[in-house]
């Protein structure tokens, strides 16, 4: 069995190659001719799998995306040629909604802004936004939800309009790319709803460039306007927008989920999966691969405040270094590059708080911390 993967799939060669003759490949660069005598072909989301892709494929059985997004795989193609598909839905949630955290703590030091004062906007709640409300409910920072599929499904949850929530002190987009439906995401924050935002707000998209129109949001601010931008994902990447960067409060290459906590569960979900396929046992798990963090343990004297709060999410992921990253090297490196030479990062959980016993408090273990 030959088993092609992203390099760029952490842990992949370790967890695959019991199963078979294991063939790293380059993302963006991938040919069908490359492919043409694969069993199992193993992606992330800058790779199109399509019917161009497998042209010349007739071995195929199993196609992985290690992302929780799924808009680069031709889903009706795959199942055209009764192909098994399976994709890693919430693998990096935890890394995304660590992303929007540390986005938060900086901006909240640079402008002065008490976060516990504000109102966070999350438009989309599956399993990243549903990851980001577990952390603001861990601090007791305000929050609205949209995601009109989910309140249709029955979901419990309060949830509120996109008009409420577009009115909140800040706008976190969790949303899956789709073009077609009542509730198509492509270009939802369009020149009409962009030109609603106010001046004090703040608007964070971790999700897909194309969600928001690029060319319209560089002209608003070219015009002047202050919204406070963080921007992880771009339009037509790796071809991206370049003069909007400098705009931007925090710019960053689609790294959002890239914790190796994040990466890395992806590439074990699609090696249980092709295990259940295959009908084996599986042999490895990540908590076996997983290396230590640098910090492994911190003890705590003292209740959470705000200057904790930052050196606690600044010590185990500060966003400002993969801000000083992208605004260094993206004209130079370019956009892949900066993605592929990705410095290691950790998730909260990586790190042990003990905190004194005097202090009864278990908000950093409801932040994600180990304990």
């Amino acid at each position: 069995m030959k088993i092609y993967f992203d390099e760029n799939m952490p842990f992949a060669k370790r967890f695959f190659s019991e199963l078979g003759e294991v063939i790293p490949f380059s993302g963006r660069d991938l040919t069908a001719g490359q492919i043409a005598d694969a069993d199992v072909l193993l992606v992330r989301s800058i790779t199109q799998v399509d019917q161009q892709l497998l042209a010349k494929n007739n071995k195929l059985s199993f196609v992985g995306t290690a992302t929780i997004g799924v808009d680069h795989i031709d889903q009706a193609y795959l199942a055209s040629r009764n192909l098994a598909f399976y994709s890693a839905p919430g693998c990096n949630a935890v890394s995304v909604a660590e992303y929007v955290l540390s986005s938060l703590v900086v901006l909240a030091e640079r402008y002065l802004l008490n976060l516990a004062s504000l109102t966070i906007g999350i438009v989309g709640a599956g399993n990243t936004g549903t990851q980001l409300t577990k952390k603001l409910d861990a601090l007791s920072i305000n929050y609205l939800i949209c995601d009109p599929l989910l309140a249709k499904s029955g979901d419990t949850r309060v949830f509120s309009s996109l008009e409420d929530v577009l009115k909140c002190d800040v706008i976190s987009l969790h949303v899956p790319l789709t073009t077609k439906g009542e509730n198509a995401t492509y270009h939802l924050l369009n020149e009409q709803r962009l030109t609603t935002l106010s001046e004090e707000q703040i608007l964070i998209n971790a999700c897909r460039g194309e969600v928001i129109d690029n060319h319209f949001l560089l002209k608003m601010k070219q015009s002047g306007h202050q919204i406070k931008l963080v921007l992880d994902v771009w339009e037509n990447e790796p071809n991206i927008l370049y003069p909007l960067i400098e705009y931007t409060e925090i710019s960053t290459a689609h790294i959002a989920g890239y914790s190796l906590e994040g990466k890395a569960r992806g590439t074990e979900m699609l090696y249980l999966a092709l295990c259940k396929m295959l009908n084996k046992p599986a042999a490895l798990s990540l908590a076996q691969l997983l290396p230590a963090a640098t910090i492994v343990k911190v003890d705590v004297n003292q209740k959470l405040d705000d200057i904790l709060l930052n050196q606690m999410v600044k010590m185990v992921y500060d966003v400002r270094r993969d801000d000083a990253i992208f605004r260094q090297h993206i004209l130079t490196q370019g956009f892949d590059s900066i993605r592929k030479n990705y410095p290691t990062r950790r998730e909260f959980s990586a790190v042990s708080v003990k905190v004194e016993k005097s202090i009864k408090c278990d908000v950093y273990h409801r932040l994600g911390f180990n304990y």
